[in-house]
């Protein structure tokens, strides 16, 4: 096996070793610092409107003093049976990988590329496996927190995918005392246009059944976004939680989600945050960067109203999914 730009890191090590011992001296006098490392892994339901940043934004706002970092590993269209062969653990066990299993992911990925050349999010990975080897130092952090999305691998109950691999990267988050959110998107269910009868419900008490119980099992909090866009559907049937033009969630179902995601950090209510616009990352098909993929003004700012509206809706979502998973086991 041939090793990859391996540099000596016994002063590095060194380093972060007296630097640990001065930390957890600081942290025996009650000088810990306030701060929030979170990792998100997901794909373009995570990507777009950089839902991260918009979640750490908030964050800050709800806690003054509190330093939030976010960390992303996304891939288009990929789910977590995806990120697993991707090698997207390797990112999770960051504060104790070792350089030749990251090396020996490279290798797999890059045996993949060579019996299949079209094998492009291998391609990417490699990449970015590469670029956690060259930089580990800097990502040698615990995380504090590790959201994992859902995209189309819920749908099945106790089959589905999601509940077979959201264990898994839980298990490598809870080993080094993360805590873990199952970040639940629901692209079937987000409406394009206004709505003029009642949503069906049947369908999305189902799916929140199984992540309830997936929930309980490894001890997870959840933003239970099926649950949050059928109240929205609900009581605000004037809004829309998609694109007309763009299958994905747009300025509005990204700001219920950064909300919901925010109580399920804190057990808090977002109601009264001062985050009062969304702004879209993918521009009209003309090229125009001031538009969305509708062609509508890129940067969306909420009324007052409807910002109350939303997050008022996130959290009874939130509060009301947590009070359904109590009774189910």
């Amino acid at each position: 096996m041939q090793f990859r730009k391996l540099k000596p890191r016994l002063i590095s090590i060194a380093i972060l070793a007296v630097t640990g011992f001065f930390v957890l001296c600081g942290a025996a006098y009650g000088e810990e610092d306030e701060s929030l490392e979170i990792l998100f892994i997901g794909n373009s339901y995570t990507g777009r409107h950089n839902l991260s940043k918009v979640v750490e934004t908030m964050a800050e706002a709800g806690n003054p003093g509190m330093e939030v970092n976010v960390s992303t590993v996304i891939y288009g269209g990929r789910r977590l049976v995806d990120h697993w062969r991707l090698g997207t653990a390797n990112f999770v066990r960051a504060h104790e990988i070792g350089i030749f299993e990251i090396d020996n992911t490279i290798d797999s990925l890059e045996k993949a590329v060579a019996e299949n050349p079209k094998d492009n999010h291998a391609k990417s990975a490699i990449k970015r496996n590469q670029e956690l080897l060259d930089n580990l130092d800097t990502w040698r952090k615990n995380w504090d927190i590790v959201v994992l999305q859902s995209y189309r691998d819920d749908l099945e109950g106790d089959a589905s995918l999601y509940l077979q691999y959201a264990p898994k990267f839980a298990k490598l988050a809870k080993n080094q005392g993360a805590r873990v959110i199952l970040y639940e998107t629901t692209p079937v269910t987000q409406n394009a246009h206004p709505l003029t009868v009642a949503p069906d419900g049947a369908v999305v008490w189902e799916k929140e059944r199984s992540i309830a119980a997936l929930a309980n099992r490894i001890d997870a909090q959840v933003a239970p976004m099926a649950l949050v866009a059928f109240r929205c559907q609900s009581q605000r049937p004037d809004l829309t939680l998609r694109f007309v033009n763009d299958g994905h969630l747009n300025h509005t179902m990204a700001y219920l989600t950064a909300s919901t995601i925010y109580a399920a950090l804190f057990d808090r209510s977002p109601e009264g945050l001062p985050i009062d616009s969304i702004t879209d990352i993918r521009f009209f098909e003309d090229g125009d960067r001031s538009k969305d993929r509708d062609g509508n003004p890129i940067r969306r700012v909420f009324s007052k109203e409807d910002r109350a509206d939303l997050q008022r809706i996130a959290w009874e979502g939130y509060r009301e999914f947590e009070t359904m998973r109590m009774s189910v086991k």
